[in-house]
């Protein structure tokens, strides 16, 4: 009993500790959702849960009001960073993720506080806008309210941000060394820039013999169906028409696939996109862009 009754008092007192920078968010009507104060006047939450050009209202654990601005986005992972007064209320204690291990006991707290307790299920969540291992999967409830929150350890410490926007089939976290750079972004160039190839694509069936033939594992890629002018895709010689295999040697299977791979780190750097081009291979160099504001 003691070693149950300390186990107890062990996940209590971690969401005692990281309640202290939790905040509930207010940014979309009807949509209430919980933030982390990740910084001296910066705040991470669910990007899906506040709405363009809104001013967002923020409480605090002692019921005070603040209001914040969306300073930085990005869609791919569902994060937004706000930034608000600095104040001298403590910030989350980050952890570092790479601690973490498939069937680590795990907190999700909400503004409340609110809490509900699971394990870490899967360390690289594949597929889709998961492919590039900055979400992990974790096996608790995310009530409402809970998007934005931190996904905390047995000690209180930030492992990572959860979120029911970043997949439709699992109970996910954006891993806190993911949202940390994305902060970063924010506290260097004042945004988080939103990598950019200009192309508009589908998903395609490869058939067999071509894959036979050219040893492609994945069974689909995706087609470019449009190439604006002007964009980096086109600048590196992408025609409507060619099929992307893979990016930055990252396999493309679908659309969402392009997009994990897109990061805001890529931004003004060289990538390699291996295409089908009429059934044969070639290799195209891609300079990133930063997508245009009405792009």
């Amino acid at each position: 009993m003691t070693t149950v009754m300390d186990l107890s008092n062990a996940l209590a007192g971690a969401v005692e500790r990281a309640s202290g920078a939790v905040l509930a968010v207010h940014g979309r009507p009807r949509l209430p959702s919980t933030g982390v104060r990740w910084r001296a006047g910066l705040v991470v939450t669910a990007n899906h849960t506040v709405e363009a050009d809104r001013e967002v209202t923020l409480t605090g654990p002692d019921g005070r009001t603040l209001s914040a601005q969306v300073a930085g986005r990005d869609p791919r992972l569902d994060i937004a960073v706000l930034r608000t007064d600095a104040e001298s209320a403590p910030a989350a204690d980050v952890a570092d993720d790479g601690e973490l291990r498939i069937g680590h006991l795990v907190l999700a707290v909400g503004a409340g506080p609110r809490a509900s307790a699971g394990i870490v299920s899967a360390l690289d969540v594949g597929g889709g806008r998961q492919a590039s291992g900055e979400i992990v999967a974790v096996d608790l409830t995310l009530y409402p309210g809970f998007s934005g929150g931190p996904l905390v350890d047995v000690r209180g410490r930030v492992v990572g941000i959860t979120t029911s926007g970043a997949s439709r089939h699992l109970q996910c976290a954006v891993r806190a060394s993911a949202v940390s750079r994305l902060v970063d972004h924010v506290v260097q160039g004042g945004r988080i820039p939103r990598a950019y190839l200009g192309v508009g694509t589908q998903a395609v069936v490869l058939p067999d013999a071509l894959r036979d033939r050219l040893h492609l594992a994945q069974r689909t890629a995706v087609i470019a169906v449009n190439v604006k002018p002007d964009s980096p895709a086109a600048a590196a010689g992408l025609i409507i028409g060619d099929v992307i295999v893979s990016v930055a040697g990252h396999a493309i299977a679908e659309p969402e696939d392009l997009m994990a791979v897109l990061r805001p780190d890529r931004v003004g750097r060289a990538v390699t996109l291996s295409i089908l081009r009429g059934g044969e291979p070639r290799d195209l160099e891609v300079i990133v862009g930063e997508r245009p504001q009405r792009a």
